[in-house]
């Protein structure tokens, strides 16, 4: 049963329900709407992207209720009330009137009812399906949030200029709903008790509960690596057109150099999973991470062809789409399947804190000091000690996957 070819159907399944889910959504299309809502509403850019940061604070809230959902009624059945319930919720942004408190508020009810089309729905599945080539599954189902940047957000930005911010928001909105959940009514199942139990698996999951697992010393050493590398990893990307101005490159450039973070993304889940089913997964961060550290230096500089700027660009994309790769597999090996939801809810509070900390951070320092190489500087001494500190995670338990 595991490893088997039905397992990359749910593979598929999951790699579309993420790239439509809350994770990337918004996060990639709010600065396609922000201008043309501040056009209508007369809204400033810092009032709509705190609608980012707002999710950031309800996902802390709301990633480890759904994490305990999949623990007590499967992935499956959340799956298919969050999916279409956060489309709705998207979609209702385009009947928005002038009343920033009441968008808020919609980002809110929207951040409420996907949370449990997160990472740890889809790879919680994964991790019960396949063992060999674990690696390789997680880094395909976690490609859909870089399909999300080089799919949706041309899509968006043609249906805006054809028909209109309100109608894009629609269309955006709709496709969870008549793209995701089919697939993932026909094709997202997770493997049944008796095939397991045949293949020799008991029949409750392997692993530890959240209790044990916060007793342990790899749980903590993974809580601080995460929050210093989601921190660093998630700064660059909002600011990264800005980053790219203040070294003097115009708009077309910045469009082309940019254009490759969506690709990089897709490349380092797929060859970071594929990385993890090889070597040792610390080991494999190390590697991983030593290029988006190349890419902040790089950036931090006093100048930079446009060359090295695209260089930088895919190595900060590379680790960004390593990142939820890694945090799925290490839980899986180091913790089991036995309340993994709720072990990963606890780690997604920590990169929501680290990640919604990190771009305020970095935007801070430019308007202080008119320059990114500080934060830059500051991004690389926290990826290398986000690094270095799972080296100390030591080898995989036996008996817990």
């Amino acid at each position: 049963m595991r490893d088997s070819g039905r397992g990359w159907g749910v593979v598929v399944a999951g790699m579309i329900g993420l790239a439509l889910g809350l994770s990337p959504l918004p996060f990639y299309t709010i600065g396609m709407f922000a201008p043309e809502l501040a056009k209508e509403f007369g809204w400033t850019f810092t009032q709509m992207m705190t609608s980012v940061t707002v999710q950031s604070l309800v996902v802390v809230a709301s990633g480890p209720a759904a994490g305990f959902a999949l623990d007590r009624f499967g992935a499956r059945k959340v799956a298919l009330w969050s999916v279409p319930l956060f489309g709705l919720a998207f979609m209702s942004l385009a009947l928005a009137q002038g009343s920033l408190w009441m968008f808020y508020a919609q980002w809110v009810v929207m951040s409420i009812v996907g949370a449990g089309t997160l990472t740890a729905t889809w790879t919680r599945v994964i991790n019960s399906w396949f063992a060999r080539q674990r690696g390789l599954a997680l880094g395909v189902v976690s490609a859909g949030t870089g399909l999300t940047a080089f799919m949706v957000k041309p899509l968006t930005a043609w249906l805006i200029g054809a028909y209109g911010w309100r109608v894009a928001v629609g269309v955006v909105g709709a496709l969870p709903v008549l793209v995701a959940l089919p697939l993932i009514y026909w094709l997202f199942r997770e493997p049944a008790r008796p095939a397991l139990a045949a293949m020799g698996e008991e029949g409750v999951e392997p692993g530890v509960t959240l209790r044990e697992a916060l007793r342990e010393r790899q749980f903590w050493v993974m809580a601080g690596a995460f929050l210093l590398l989601a921190f660093a990893l998630t700064a660059t990307t909002p600011n990264m057109e800005n980053i790219l101005k203040t070294h003097h490159f115009t708009l077309p450039q910045i469009g082309g150099i940019t254009a490759s973070f969506g690709l990089a993304v897709i490349a380092g889940r797929v060859g970071g999973g594929w990385l993890l089913d090889r070597l040792w997964a610390p080991g494999s961060a190390l590697v991983v991470f030593s290029l988006p550290m190349l890419g902040n230096a790089l950036l931090a500089g006093s100048s930079i062809s446009p060359t090295w700027a695209v260089v930088s660009i895919i190595g900060m994309g590379l680790g960004t789409g390593f990142e939820f790769d890694l945090l799925a597999y290490l839980i899986a090996r180091y913790f089991g399947r036995r309340q993994y939801g709720s072990i990963y809810g606890v780690f997604y509070i920590v990169i929501a804190i680290g990640g919604g900390v990190g771009p305020a951070v970095y935007g801070h320092v430019f308007d202080s000091l008119g320059s990114y190489a500080p934060a830059l500087w500051s991004g690389v001494g926290c990826i290398l000690a986000g690094s270095l500190l799972l080296l100390t995670m030591g080898p995989y338990p036996k008996g817990r996957d």
